[in-house]
């Protein structure tokens, strides 16, 4: 019998929702799992500080296994250092010089501050990153799987005329890209747990886990979105435990129990 997977959603920045929800989890053994489904980077004030804590600590911390995929701002970061992506760096709802402050140890830029073109100069090719953060973020998977479920960072992509298992793709890239109704609304292969999409922008109508609450993780048996908006205005921190359904919030009262 495979053991507990805890699914966590994008975190981009925001150490303090992470840690308030990682207390809110069981003992952990070491048949458990920890899947973190990416995005830890931007818009929140502690990118760097995250990635310390996924990557250095909490593996030593807890003798569960940890997984971190590949989300859709680490996957642009990679090509920012590769080739440079001013289009991604530039825009401040993307959240980037937030990573840069963070990763200089810096004061959090203001809601809106616009980068300065020394700012820029140093986001545009990524080199503030630290040699091994970098690294790390090119060796993240772009999908995991196990008894429960399969887990990417945005959904499932269609090859053929049908959903391809992520095994069966050439480039795995879109798993953390693709945002198609038609997967959140249709989707009915192995159950997939999924971010990238905020749940605000989901067919909550469809949702099965309190459908009055927008804001809440989306819950189809297929399809399971938990990215709540950790890292907006508003939003928060969310992990889904399988096989039990239950899931967990940084925000509080918590929902810790409650079962989707």
């Amino acid at each position: 019998m495979a053991g507990r997977t805890f699914a966590i959603g994008d975190i981009h920045g925001e150490l303090e929702y992470l840690e308030a929800l990682l207390t809110k989890f069981p003992k952990l053994d070491a048949e458990d799992t920890l899947v973190f489904l990416g995005d830890f980077l931007d818009r929140g004030p502690k990118s760097a500080e995250v990635v310390e804590l996924v990557r250095v600590h909490l593996p030593h911390a807890v003798p569960a296994r940890i997984v971190c995929l590949c989300g859709s701002h680490e996957d642009a970061w990679l090509k920012v250092r590769r080739e440079g992506w001013i289009e991604f760096v530039l825009p401040v709802g993307n959240g980037c010089l937030a990573t840069l402050r963070s990763f200089r140890h810096e004061k959090p830029p203001e809601e809106e501050e616009i980068p300065s073109i020394d700012d820029l100069r140093a986001m545009q090719k990524g080199e503030f990153l630290p040699a091994d953060v970098a690294a790390w973020l090119g060796t993240l998977p772009y999908w995991y799987e196990d008894a429960h479920a399969i887990y990417v960072h945005a959904g499932l992509t269609k090859q053929g005329g049908k959903w391809a298992h992520p095994s069966e793709l050439k480039d795995l890239k879109p798993l953390a890209w693709e945002r198609t109704k038609e997967f959140f609304e249709s989707y009915d292969g192995k159950r997939v747990v999924f971010g990238h999409t905020w749940t605000e922008y989901l067919p909550q109508d469809q949702s099965c886990y309190t459908p009055e609450d927008k804001s809440d993780l989306f819950y189809r048996p297929n399809a399971i979105g938990i990215d709540t908006g950790c890292g907006h205005q508003g939003g928060f921190l969310t992990a889904i435990q399988l096989p039990e359904l239950l899931v967990y919030e940084s925000r509080q009262p918590p929902a810790a129990s409650e079962k989707a």
